[in-house]
């Protein structure tokens, strides 16, 4: 094959063509449009990810990476703690009571969840609670921390009383009472959640086994930490009873939201690699008018000894250079408006409804891969036709006629 016949040739096809300038500009268009598209799907795929990193993020600590829960309406013995927490020394361990309640300040009311757990253990697996409680010297048993949305519903200031009001009744005389206790309020979290920091409540695990008449040596259910949860839940299967506890991650929690997260995100990479697709439209009719307004200049090479391998190989390649340079430059473009996106306040959300103001960006390597494989296959689908259509010129017919 005739390398410096086949690159004269190539770089001659590259200049601009005054002659005929619409195969030029069709060129140009299928080059921009091959490097738009790249840069879309780079972006939109950077967002996907990001908000579901995000979401993820945040469920990650409000759902706990693992929990362990009795099956049945019953509790969670205090030797099975011990024995998880001398098996699994890797792991965090937080054991929990928790009951639905009415909290009361003033006229105001709302209802939620509250939580009794131990101060040092929650903080070291909850960063939310530990922010909370962070510049808390004394917790005492009865102050109470509560999300922001409950704080912003009753108005509440440091150190007020609060009433909760507990789904567990006593009787008095011919009747039942809720039962119901004073706490302090001490403080507030803000997870980005709305329907977390509306409904969620923590105090100490001792107030709720005072008020609730829980043995101290049984719980409602434990709070595991774990860096890799997906492992650590069968290792942690195998070492639970048979009966009477189960385990759950936060991702079997959660599953249905993620699952439609999953699917939006494959259909927008499915849409977005059709403007690619079009794009490249511009690739197939570039090179088909080119080989249509050269077909003198090939009848030619092909009558002086020109092989079809290496027509067929010129056009191919004139192809690809257009393709794949639109490529780099959607590479290029894309990194770009993720960096403007990332440094510069482009776009603002609304934190109550996504969690935070600032646009996430997470760019996975197996999207990134998977843009430019499925780009340069679509490139070069695009070029193979029109080279193929190149040697099938009739050499006689043309220097004949033309």
């Amino acid at each position: 094959m005739n390398t410096k016949l086949i690159n004269f040739i190539i770089r001659k096809y590259l200049k601009f063509d005054k002659k005929n300038p619409f195969i030029s500009i069709s060129a140009i268009l299928a080059f921009l449009g091959v490097g738009i598209g790249v840069m879309v799907l780079i972006v939109a795929m950077a967002i996907m990810n990001g908000t579901a990193k995000e979401f993820e993020k945040k469920l990650f600590t409000m759902n706990y990476p693992l929990s362990i829960y009795p099956k049945v309406d019953g509790m969670i013995d205090e030797n099975l703690l011990k024995d998880l927490e001398s098996k699994f020394p890797d792991l965090l361990f937080s054991p929990y009571l928790s009951s639905q309640v009415m909290i009361q300040s003033d006229e105001s009311m709302s209802g939620g969840v509250v939580f009794g757990v131990n101060k040092e253990k929650e903080a070291a697996i909850n960063s939310i609670y530990k922010e909370a409680v962070k510049d808390i010297d004394t917790f005492n048993k009865y102050d109470i921390i509560v999300g922001q949305g409950i704080k912003d519903e009753l108005f509440l200031y440091s150190n007020q009383k609060v009433t909760l009001y507990f789904t567990t009744v006593n009787p008095s005389g011919f009747s039942l009472m809720p039962k119901m206790k004073r706490f302090v309020y001490s403080g507030d979290f803000k997870s980005g959640l709305t329907a977390y920091d509306k409904a969620y409540m923590y105090t100490s695990i001792d107030s709720l086994r005072t008020i609730l008449k829980k043995h101290k040596k049984y719980y409602d259910g434990i709070h595991i930490y774990s860096d890799n949860p997906f492992k650590d839940k069968e290792r942690i299967e195998k070492e639970l009873p048979s009966f009477g506890v189960g385990i759950v991650g936060w991702w079997q929690q959660n599953g249905n939201f993620f699952a439609a997260m999953e699917m939006e995100k494959q259909a927008l990479f499915v849409v977005l690699m059709l403007i690619i697709l079009i794009a490249s439209l511009n690739i197939i009719s570039s090179l088909l008018m080119t080989v249509m307004s050269r077909r003198k200049e090939i009848a030619l090479l092909l009558s002086l000894g020109a092989s079809q391998k290496e027509v067929k190989h010129i056009f191919l390649r004139l192809g690809i250079i257009i393709g794949y340079s639109g490529i780099i430059l959607g590479i290029l473009l894309g990194f770009f408006g993720i960096y403007l996106l990332e440094n510069f306040d482009i776009v603002s959300l609304p934190a109550d409804v996504y969690g935070s103001t600032k646009l996430p960006l997470v760019l996975d390597n197996i999207d990134f891969v998977s843009i430019i494989a499925g780009s340069m296959v679509i490139v070069f689908l695009s070029a193979y036709y029109p080279a193929k259509k190149a040697t099938q010129i009739d050499v006689l017919d043309v220097l004949r006629n033309e």
